[in-house]
């Protein structure tokens, strides 16, 4: 899946990306850590929020976190380089589902917090585009009302 997940457009050829793998007990400990920041930013949280969080990663059993390296570059915008990384969360979301796992691409505020950030390493010219949770499907997707493509379609004509 990884090596599917590779396969993007990359201007430069720069790899703006990596992985960090969250498995096994790390869930358990991240949503730990969730739990204590929520109570951080939050002294009054509910026990139905804390829940929440300390749960948010037992879901699937791996999630890939997908990181955009966007320190400085003089030929390729950061704008590209975490296009090239959010191409990577969905190339990777298509080939967990096209394996058979069930797989959802989420963020929430944790890929924001600079606290949860430094936990998982993430250094401060790099952002979270996607923690891709990554399991066994236990129902069918359904599929939701898309934007008709003819809607959004124009077409450009020298002036």
């Amino acid at each position: 899946m990884l090596q599917s997940a590779v396969r993007v457009p990359d201007h430069g050829k720069r790899i703006p990306f990596r992985f960090v793998r969250i498995s096994g007990d790390a869930r358990l400990a991240l949503g730990g850590l969730l739990e204590t920041r929520t109570r951080e930013r939050d002294p009054h949280a509910g026990e139905a929020i804390l829940q929440k969080e300390r749960i948010r990663f037992s879901f699937a059993p791996l999630i890939v976190t997908v990181i955009a390296k966007q320190g400085p570059d003089e030929k390729i915008p950061a704008s590209e380089r975490y296009a090239t990384a959010s191409c990577v969360c969905f190339a990777l979301l298509q080939a967990a589902q096209a394996a058979g796992f069930g797989a959802q691409w989420l963020t929430g505020w944790a890929a924001y917090d600079p606290v949860i950030r430094t936990h998982l390493d993430v250094a401060e010219d790099e952002a979270i585009v996607g923690f891709i949770h990554i399991g066994t499907p236990v129902m069918e997707a359904p599929e939701r009302d898309r934007p008709d493509p003819a809607s959004l379609l124009s077409d450009w004509a020298p002036r």
